[in-house]
């Protein structure tokens, strides 16, 4: 059965009435004083949000968090939370995805002295525009406010850098973003391949950085801070897989 268009247009005036009504009877409630204590009335606890909790423990509870394979270990850069990066042990390696900038690094991957590593990095998607990924070393309080180490990456468009970190500052070794014809480029699907290595092992007094077997930089050992912690550095919105990661020490 049809119903009368008079009625009809009588319902939905009748529902917007309520409506509008329901909505300003809300804020009114909000506005009633609140009844008086009592005598003796026990003050009731209020509840505070705990605002001095450092950006350490904040980097521990996300890491817990993250599901990371056994043994691994994670730090997002200015405390993003770790639930859109994704590490999964996947032979041959560990296949990363990232959201925001991560390193990765194990306990047992601590040296002391010289030393050499080297990992094979495949980008397998491209990124809205050129975004970086490598290896760090000289690792310290990664967990820590004082966290530092020493980082050289590459990225889709042929470039290397190398820099240090110290706490939430950072400084270049090289000028900056570097070209250099021995980076593979990432195609038009967003593909690459780059095997990285940094060697502090063949001379007594330099460290080498090269990539896919040409060296792209040195510099002394005296400059640099060896012992400590070796790990990967992986920046935003990247889909990598990386093989062959190893350190052979002195």
């Amino acid at each position: 059965m049809s119903m009368h268009p008079h009625v009809r247009s009588w319902i939905v005036l009748a529902s917007l009435t309520a409506a509008v009504a329901a909505a300003a009877a809300a804020p009114l409630a909000a506005q009633q004083p609140t009844a008086a204590a009592k005598p003796g009335d026990k003050a009731k606890p209020t509840m505070t949000m705990d605002t001095t909790k450092s950006k350490t423990d904040s980097a521990r509870a996300a890491t817990a968090a993250a599901g990371l394979p056994e043994g691994y270990r994670a730090r997002t850069d200015r405390g993003a939370p770790l639930t859109s990066v994704k590490v999964a042990t996947m032979a041959p390696g560990v296949h990363v995805t990232t959201g925001p900038a991560t390193i990765l690094w194990r306990e047992q991957d601590r040296v002391n002295g010289r030393f050499h590593t080297l990992a094979t990095f495949h980008q397998t998607k491209k990124p809205a525009h050129p975004e970086a990924y490598g290896m760090f070393f000289g690792g310290d309080a990664l967990n820590g406010e004082g966290q530092k180490y020493t980082y050289f990456l590459v990225r889709g468009d042929g470039k290397f850098l190398i820099k240090r970190r110290d706490g939430a500052g950072t400084t270049n070794v090289t000028p900056d973003w570097t070209a250099h014809p021995a980076i593979k480029q990432q195609d038009a699907e967003g593909k690459a391949t780059n095997k990285l290595e940094i060697d502090a092992k063949a001379s007594s007094d330099k460290v080498r950085f090269s990539v896919n077997g040409q060296t792209v930089h040195e510099m002394d050992q005296k400059d640099a801070e060896l012992n400590g912690i070796v790990g990967l550095r992986v920046n935003h919105n990247l889909d990598l897989h990386v093989e062959g990661f190893d350190i052979h020490r002195l």
